[in-house]
């Protein structure tokens, strides 16, 4: 027979490791490469990014692109990015139509690289 509150307390030890790695995981830095393909130029897309990543407390960036596309990179915690995914997936600027987004490179970082949310020319 085991001590009382062995094996139960074993239990939530193991649950307790088993939230927290979960949280360090949700809370690791990464960097992802974005594409917004649709109606998103002349329509304040990139403003309105900026504005929600920085809403976000996300740090990156957007820009214009000649074949008519929205592009940029956006970096901070994985869960706050899937946040402005989902953003730039399915809501963007009010006048916008998004009929693709394409998300490129995911990748872990130590760092982050920028210290704003930016609109590049």
């Amino acid at each position: 027979m085991a001590p009382a509150g062995g094996c139960r307390g074993w239990l939530l030890t193991l649950c307790a490791v088993l939230v927290c790695q979960a949280g360090a995981a949700m809370d690791s830095l990464v960097s992802v490469d974005y594409e917004i393909f649709g109606k998103v130029q002349g329509v304040f897309f990139r403003k309105h990014t900026q504005a929600e990543g920085r809403q976000l407390g996300l740090v990156g960036w957007v820009r214009n692109t000649e074949r008519g596309t929205v592009q940029g990179q956006v970096q901070g915690p994985a869960a706050t990015v899937r946040q402005l995914q989902q953003w730039l997936r399915d809501t963007g600027s009010p006048k916008s139509r998004i009929d693709r987004a394409e998300f490129r490179n995911e990748k872990k970082v130590a760092t982050l690289q920028y210290e704003d949310f930016l609109i590049r020319k």
